[in-house]
């Protein structure tokens, strides 16, 4: 049986179910219980109905249709996973889900969610929406995709790390008091954490439960007495070497008890700051009526993780100054297999930069699954060559690699396009309109209280003066040896108003994509610190994480102004001065080539 005729017989059964239910709409997000964007394979139950394994998708069964959205990255992927006989294909943005399905349905009938899987705020959306049509939102108690789901993998059972000061900087304990000061001052009794890496990092600890994403998952309460009620799979913790990592007021629970301490928190009356944004409703529900009284804010951990202290930044450093010795060493191996003319394909590209950073001390595991691809292949932002048959070198003018590392001291992620062959002259300028792009949010000051949403028309300009764009963000938040895409801090024309503050690292990744042609990216990674040249108000500014030599050999030099090319040039002389130390002799050959000044 092929994959697209197991899709088949798999909406057939959901429909069946929806039939015994008398549902008319099930809705099938990208989610998990944490709402995380990265999920574990038991949870992958989006991939599961429709074939899609993109991190970002919303599909809806009806009786007669079926309907996947996504967004901007996907649009390809998408029709190469997903039977085309099953789903018709629909923009997460410019067609937003709810919008869709209110308009095929009628008085009366029926929608079904599993309230796990999609935030708090969403269900009080949709339910206040769809009540105006007399449709009822409707919560199962298990979701049908688990049972039917023979094959389910089984969830991992890797012990928490506990994550040492000297990488954090700061001991838990010392958070703790932070936020349950806040929580005082705002009159709160405690606050719900649903989000797994608030959580890590709250109490100094990682995991291993999801590839690329170094958390356990669990949920949390914290109390304005400090004391943290922890909820998690028992079988990965050693509460004794726990207590004494973060503290004697810090209780394990098995994670089947949390809704028995919600309901205890219903019942005692209490004031619980929540996050309905990024909390599950069956969560905020819960409480709800048990009879807490939910005051709706932020995370507290998000804004303080976002922040990363000295101690975390000097770790970045070396997290990045060593994950650019590996991209080094793999462009200049690069360079020679395409020079000798050697058989390889994007899974043996990806696979040796793999091996590279391997060698690198602290290295864990890539901080995400490599975006390996050549020519056509790197149209698709979010292009997997483990999705298919990896395409060979030899036939393509540039290969474009997104990738990135997770070390002990830090995340990294880093893109490079690069020369493998003939490129005409639309490719090139093209790149150059790229860069141009990338250089002007790396260079920008901007004053305290900018958000991303005011900085991302520079990356952008370049392009739409020659009349083009790109359909992504230009930059997301990155953690610190947690999450490679970490918010609240984002640049984007769709993105995030909170402020940037120093210490927020952030990627700037403008790019540039033709359809079954070519794709181009250009990304290194920032970090916001105040800025001291003349100003009248306080002043913010970029400074570089990403060491690695943009590709000289695609520019059209015309199209770059003096101040551009002194930009590069600048650029390429501190990355030789970074990574020159720890290369071969014929690697140094080639970086102090590909670093010669314009």
């Amino acid at each position: 049986m092929t994959n697209h005729e197991a899709i088949v017989n798999r909406i057939a059964a959901l429909r069946a179910w929806m039939a015994t239910q008398q549902v008319d709409a099930l809705i099938i997000p990208h989610d998990d219980d944490h709402l995380g964007e990265y999920l574990p394979a038991e949870a992958e139950r989006l991939a599961w109905a429709t074939g899609f394994t993109g991190s970002a998708g919303v599909a809806i069964v009806l009786a007669d249709s079926a309907v996947l959205f996504v967004d901007g990255r996907y649009t390809v992927q998408v029709r190469q996973q997903t039977p085309a006989s099953v789903f018709q294909y629909e923009h997460l943005i410019e067609c937003p889900p709810l919008e869709w399905l209110s308009n095929q349905l009628d008085r009366h009938q029926v929608v079904a969610i599993d309230p796990r899987l999609h935030s708090y705020s969403w269900y009080q959306n949709a339910k206040a929406r769809l009540a105006q049509q007399e449709v009822t939102l409707h919560c199962v108690d298990a979701n049908p995709i688990d049972t039917l789901w023979s094959d389910r993998p089984a969830p991992g059972k890797a012990e928490v790390i506990l994550y040492a000061d000297q990488y954090t900087g700061q001991p838990s304990v010392a958070k703790r008091e932070a936020i349950a000061r806040r929580l005082r001052q705002q009159g709160l009794d405690a606050a719900l954490l649903s989000q797994s890496e608030s959580i890590n990092w709250l109490l100094n600890i990682r995991g291993r439960d999801i590839p690329h994403f170094p958390v356990v998952l669990c949920f949390a309460v914290i109390y304005s007495n400090v004391s943290v009620d922890f909820f998690v799979d028992t079988d990965k913790v050693d509460c004794n070497a726990l207590t004494s990592h973060a503290g004697n007021d810090v209780s394990v629970y098995p994670l089947e008890k949390l809704g028995d301490v919600l309901h205890r928190i219903g019942d005692d009356k209490m004031k619980m700051l929540v996050d309905g944004d990024t909390t599950n409703a069956w969560c905020l529900l819960t409480l709800q009526q048990q009879g807490a009284t939910l005051v709706q804010g932020q995370d507290p951990c998000t804004l303080p993780k976002a922040c990363k202290n000295s101690v975390e930044l000097d770790g970045m450093r070396r997290a990045h100054e060593k994950d650019a010795v590996a991209m080094c060493r793999f462009l200049a191996w690069l360079d020679r297999q395409v020079e000798k003319g050697t058989a390889g394909d994007e899974g043996t590209l990806a696979d040796q930069l793999e091996r590279f950073r391997e060698e690198q001390e602290d290295f864990v595991e890539p901080s995400f699954g490599s975006i390996s691809a050549l020519g056509p292949n790197a149209a698709m932002c979010h292009y997997r060559h483990t999705n298919g048959t990896p395409r060979a070198l030899g036939q393509d003018g540039i290969y474009l690699i997104d990738s990135g590392g997770q070390y002990l001291d830090g995340t990294t992620d880093v893109t490079r396009t690069v020369c493998v062959g003939e490129v005409g002259d639309e490719v090139r300028q093209q790149f150059t309109r790229v860069l141009k792009g990338h250089i002007a949010i790396d260079r920008v000051r901007f004053p305290k209280g900018t958000s991303g949403i005011q900085l991302d028309v520079l990356a952008r300009l370049p392009l739409w003066q020659a009349g083009f764009n790109f359909d992504h963000g230009t930059g997301h938040g990155v953690g610190h040896f947690l999450s490679v895409h970490e918010g609240p801090q984002r640049i984007a024309s769709k993105g995030s108003l909170v402020p940037l503050e120093p210490g927020m690292v952030i990627s700037n990744e403008p790019g540039y994509y033709r359809e079954g042609a070519f794709g181009i990216r250009c990304e290194n990674l920032v970090v916001v610190e105040p800025d001291e040249g003349p100003s009248e108000v306080p002043m913010y500014r970029f400074r570089r994480l990403t060491m690695v030599p943009f590709d000289v050999r695609l520019i059209d030099r015309a199209l770059l102004d003096d101040s551009e090319i002194a930009w590069l040039n600048q650029y390429h002389a501190e990355v030789r001065e970074v990574v020159k130390a720890h290369l071969s002799d014929h690697e140094i050959g080639w970086l102090l080539q590909a670093t010669a000044p314009l």
